[in-house]
């Protein structure tokens, strides 16, 4: 059995030695690896054309956000009064104002949620529109670049600042959509 041993740990030597080199042998090939780190959505979100969207959004709800800033303005001077007349006033007065704020409350909710359900859906159409436009700005880049892997920025705990290629993405995306 003595014997036996010797040869079992002759030949998990060898065996350890051949994948030592092996893993050497791949270890220097990875070494020629180019890799990239992309944050696609920031690389979106970054282009002209989420430029213009944002435009366009911000023109559609120009008149939700001064009616919001007036409701607001509303509210803000309501309280003003009640602390300022607390003291001296009478039970209706009081309930009258709080039902005032909660109605202005209400006003200014029902715009934020309105606004807020618009802009998921506009951004949601947005990357989905962008979608063909990202790939091919990324496999542009991927191209000129000589890249042999691109990770997710967001799944990486750690890359090095250099091997962010998102504002390249996001400028071959502005020089596609033109």
């Amino acid at each position: 059995m003595s014997k036996n041993w010797r040869i079992t740990v002759k030949i998990f030597k060898s065996l350890i030695v051949c994948l030592s080199l092996m893993l050497v042998s791949q270890g220097a090939a990875a070494q020629d690896t180019k890799i990239g780190v992309l944050n696609a959505l920031q690389a979106l979100f970054n282009s002209d054309a989420a430029r213009v969207v944002q435009e366009e959004l911000e023109q559609e709800f120009n008149s939700d956000e001064v009616r919001a800033q007036e409701l607001t303005d509303q509210l803000n001077a309501l309280r003003e009064e009640f602390q300022q007349n607390e003291a001296v006033m009478s039970e209706q007065e009081i309930s009258r104002m709080n039902s005032n704020a909660q109605d202005l409350q209400v006003q200014l909710q029902l715009i934020q949620e309105r606004v807020q359900t618009a802009l998921q859906q506009k951004n949601q159409e947005f990357l989905e529109s962008m979608q063909a436009d990202l790939a091919a700005a990324v496999t542009d880049v991927v191209a000129e670049g000589g890249y042999d892997l691109i990770l997710n920025s967001d799944t990486a705990p750690y890359f090095a600042p250099v091997l962010d290629i998102t504002a390249k993405v996001t400028a071959k995306l502005n020089e596609n959509v033109e």
